[in-house]
């Protein structure tokens, strides 16, 4: 059989081209990480995920190179200042390496089944199974040091019933229903990831050196803060707990590492992931009320990330990602 050569198509170039983004800005936080962390067990997990973040860097600039694919500019030593003050406490850090590794495995496990050419398919597969130890390092620490608080508990289903009433589906009107374990545990998750948001957005906008993003990412808090208090509202009718803020793990200084580019690229990462989060909890998600305040909710942090790549735009941050080709302006005379 002839050999030839086999281009990459639309879905492996611009996941690659998003995962170098992602993993180059991740360079600049984990490093800046490591240049304060004291915790050495805590340095172990961070130094894990450092390495991979380089790692897939590598090997996608060697791709790019042998497909003569402009290699994206990305994140770079001027995006973090190594030097700024301590900005978060050890278990901050390391809470949020397992929170982006979640990001990254839910990310990798959906372009997986986009790949086609053996290498790139190689790549990810790889990606997901050394994401997974790292998560399982991550974990297990949170786990040691008391700070991983698991997802509340629910009765064990001694026989199997099925649903007799269209009631099960009620919401705003009637009885309710009690949440099910799957709602329970999407609720618990997305109050997560906004205590993660409401963090960060704590610390951006501490540090932020524009006032144009610093209002901007207070925005952001804000919505964190309103989001977490609906989905909290849910469990606390059931009687069940409430996930722990971290606001108290950002240091109080104003003088920070990140750039301002790199803080509202961030945002925008935070906001993407959680709006897949939405999504994914609202098709899972039967009672109508739930569902009704995932679409209202998730439509609220696509306005605001639309707002963000219009700032991102404005002071030509903003990479353009590969596209079709315009064939009209091409049929142009």
């Amino acid at each position: 059989m002839e050999n030839h050569h086999i281009r990459l198509t639309s879905s492996e170039v611009g996941n690659l081209w998003v995962n170098y983004l992602n993993d180059s800005m991740a360079i600049c936080v984990l490093t800046y990480y490591l240049a304060h962390v004291e915790d050495t067990k805590i340095k172990k997990v961070l130094e894990h995920a450092l390495d991979l973040s380089k790692q897939h860097v590598d090997v996608i600039k060697e791709i790019f190179k042998e497909e003569k694919i402009a290699i994206p500019h990305g994140f770079t030593d001027e995006d973090v200042n190594l030097h700024a003050p301590r900005l978060f406490s050890d278990e901050f850090m390391l809470l949020y390496t397992k929170h982006m590794t979640k990001g990254g495995l839910s990310g990798y496990a959906a372009v997986l089944p986009n790949t086609f050419r053996d290498d790139i398919r190689e790549f990810y597969m790889s990606a997901i199974s050394s994401t997974m130890e790292l998560f399982n390092d991550a974990t297990k620490l949170l786990l040691s040091k008391g700070l991983e608080v698991r997802a509340p508990y629910v009765p064990y289903p001694e026989q199997v019933e099925f649903v007799k009433r269209e009631s099960f589906l009620t919401g705003w009107f009637g009885k309710q229903r009690p949440l099910s374990a799957v709602e329970i545990a999407h609720l618990y998750a997305n109050i997560q990831t906004n205590q993660m948001g409401k963090a960060m957005t704590t610390a951006f906008a501490q540090t932020a050196q524009s006032k144009e993003i610093r209002n901007h990412i207070i925005r952001g808090n804000e919505i964190c803060t309103k989001h977490i208090a609906i989905f909290s509202k849910h469990l606390q009718e059931s009687n069940l707990p409430v996930p722990t803020t971290w606001d108290a793990e950002v240091h109080p200084t104003k003088k920070g590492p990140f750039s301002d580019k790199l803080m509202n690229y961030h945002i925008g990462v935070l906001s993407s992931t959680g709006m897949g989060n939405y999504g994914t909890a609202m098709s899972l998600s039967p009672r109508r009320d739930l569902t009704t305040e995932y679409s209202r909710l998730l439509a609220e942090v696509g306005l605001y990330a639309e707002d963000g790549l219009e700032i991102t735009i404005k002071h030509q941050w903003l990479e353009q990602p590969p596209q079709a080709a315009d064939r009209k302006e091409l049929m142009k005379q």
